[in-house]
This record gives structure tokens, C-alpha cells and sequence, in this order.
């Protein structure tokens, strides 16, 4: 699989280190339920079949986040933003 880093154009996976979905967002640990909040955030995670944005670690080249957009049964990749533009 080749990632296209928007900073050095397209490397192999190998380069890369997964850290996992880009769509979740970290719970409020001021919130009354936040230990279970943290528990569902840490813990119970979907296993998408299709489209899904994915954070990835470019550890063997700029040492960027890259946000992907990649298919997870395919592993075709739609696009990739660094995270610093990334929404």
C-alpha cells in the first residue's frame, strides 16, 4: 500500500506508523459520565467496512501526521491532508 504524504508525495506503507480513526473525538474529562465516556472512547470501537479517515504517523520521512482517507476493504486510498489542515 502507498500513502501519498502531502509533504513528500507517495511512500510506502512501511514508512508509516497507524494510530487509528480520525473521527473520534476525545471526551471531557471535566463531564460528570467521563469515566464511561473515556471507557467508550478507549475501548469500544467500530470496525468499518468501506470509506473511513484514518490517522497515520509518517516516522520513516517528514514525521507529519497525515490524515487519510482510505477504503478498508480495498485499502484504496481517496486522499490524505496533513493533520495540521485537517478538520
Amino acid at each position: 500500500m502507498r500513502i501519498p504524504c502531502p509533504y513528500c508525495g507517495a511512500r510506502d506503507a512501511s514508512e508509516f506508523a497507524y494510530l487509528g480513526d480520525a473521527t473520534l473525538t476525545r471526551p471531557d474529562p471535566a463531564a460528570p459520565d467521563a469515566a464511561d465516556a473515556f471507557h467508550a472512547y478507549v475501548y469500544l470501537r467500530d470496525n468499518p467496512a468501506g470509506a473511513h479517515s484514518e490517522w497515520w504517523y509518517h516516522a520513516g520521512g517528514c514525521r507529519r501526521w497525515v490524515k487519510v482517507a482510505r477504503d478498508t476493504t480495498t485499502h484504496a486510498i481517496a486522499g490524505a491532508e496533513l493533520a495540521e489542515g485537517a478538520r
